[in-house]
């Protein structure tokens, strides 16, 4: 009986590109195994990002593509995901337990950063991620709210804080730590040094993402991230608006003078369509993202809607990626989460924990 050769099915997954990476399966070396007997073909393919949402979608391509080869009677199928540590910036030592951290940034305040922040995170987790959250908003600390989660974190040695959990979620705040209506007046070195305690002293519970939800602008926040903790790469939020833009090119150059990878952009707000009448219209202009990231080279991640569920949801506590984990609000984000954690995946690993320290001795 014959039967196909392993080149051959090499050659038809090469065929299929993978859209949330830009990179075809063998090409992005997703393909792990692949084993001939007689005319049964048994596939796996490991991710190397969290897409539980896309399985059965590029399970059916593999299927099309390799049942359509000569000598195949059957084909199987396995994916696996395996998120390993990229590359951050020089000199700055990884976190304990966190294999990747993304900053969430925005240059300007009132463009839905710290909401995208929440489903992202929460979409992310949907797709099969450990996920943490650091709300990095020492001024105006939201995620507590938005994560519909109160209280005081535990501290079980004195010294360090247990994380909150919230819908599978990781979260550590200054919210957590004082009265929701009480202000932060605190000049910019006790900021700084309240975001590291935060980072630094909370257990994190071995994480594939931590996901930052900055404040806005380019100040002392910002600066401390850049200099002090290892980010994996950065995801701009801005709406169409030529002001939001305006500053998200300032977030954006940024994250570039100080070597932080830039995973892409998603724009918010992009578009209303009246819960009435079903009438779309462009309220703060139209492809704004979509301009910024050709101009830039980067990522155009994905389009969120002005949508007043997404407001009423993130006041409520449940988030739209868990209160209408269906619909189409909540896929948006998954696209999103899917095509940001792809980017990073395709960069370059980080090798410190694969290989031993090298410590040299004079005898």
């Amino acid at each position: 009986m014959s039967t196909v050769a392993k080149d051959t099915i090499e050659d038809a997954l090469s065929e299929i590109v993978d859209p949330h990476t830009g990179l075809d399966l063998v090409t992005g070396k997703s393909v792990n195994d692949c084993v001939v007997d007689n005319q049964n073909v048994s596939i796996e393919l490991v991710l190397g990002y969290p897409a539980k949402g896309w399985h059965p979608n590029i399970k059916q391509q593999v299927v099309d593509v390799v049942s359509k080869l000569e000598n195949v009677q059957s084909v199987d199928v396995r994916i696996k995901t395996q998120v390993v540590s990229h590359e951050v910036q020089k000199g700055v030592t990884p976190l304990k337990n966190v294999r990747n951290v993304v900053a969430v940034a925005s240059g300007k305040g009132g463009v839905g950063k710290s909401t995208v922040s929440a489903n992202l995170a929460l979409a992310l987790s949907e797709e099969g991620a450990n996920v943490g959250v650091l709300d990095a908003d020492i001024y105006g600390p939201s995620q507590p709210r938005m994560l519909g989660v109160a209280g005081r974190p535990e501290s079980k040695d004195g010294k360090s804080l247990e994380p909150m959990n919230s819908y599978h979620v990781q979260v550590m705040s200054i919210g957590f730590l004082i009265e929701e209506d009480t202000p932060m007046i605190w000049r910019g070195p006790m900021v700084t040094q309240a975001l590291e305690q935060l980072l630094q002293d909370t257990q994190w519970r071995d994480l594939d993402y931590l996901i930052i939800d900055l404040p806005p602008g380019t100040g002392d926040i910002q600066l401390t991230l850049a200099q002090k903790v290892p980010v994996s790469g950065a995801v701009i939020v801005t709406t169409p608006q030529d002001i939001a833009l305006l500053d998200a090119r300032k977030a954006l150059k940024m994250f570039e003078k100080v070597e932080i990878p830039v995973l892409g952009i998603v724009e918010n707000m992009s578009t209303h369509i009246c819960s009435n009448c079903g009438h779309e219209e462009h309220i703060f202009g139209e492809g704004g993202g979509k301009r910024m990231s050709a101009e830039y080279g980067v990522e155009h991640l994905g389009d969120i809607p002005l949508d007043g569920r997404i407001r009423s949801d993130a006041d409520g506590g449940r988030p739209t990626v868990v209160a209408d984990p269906d619909g189409g609000l909540a896929q948006a984000y998954r696209v999103i989460a899917r095509n940001a954690s792809g980017v990073l995946s395709a960069r370059k690993r980080d090798y410190s924990e694969v290989f031993p320290s090298i410590v040299i001795q004079n005898d």
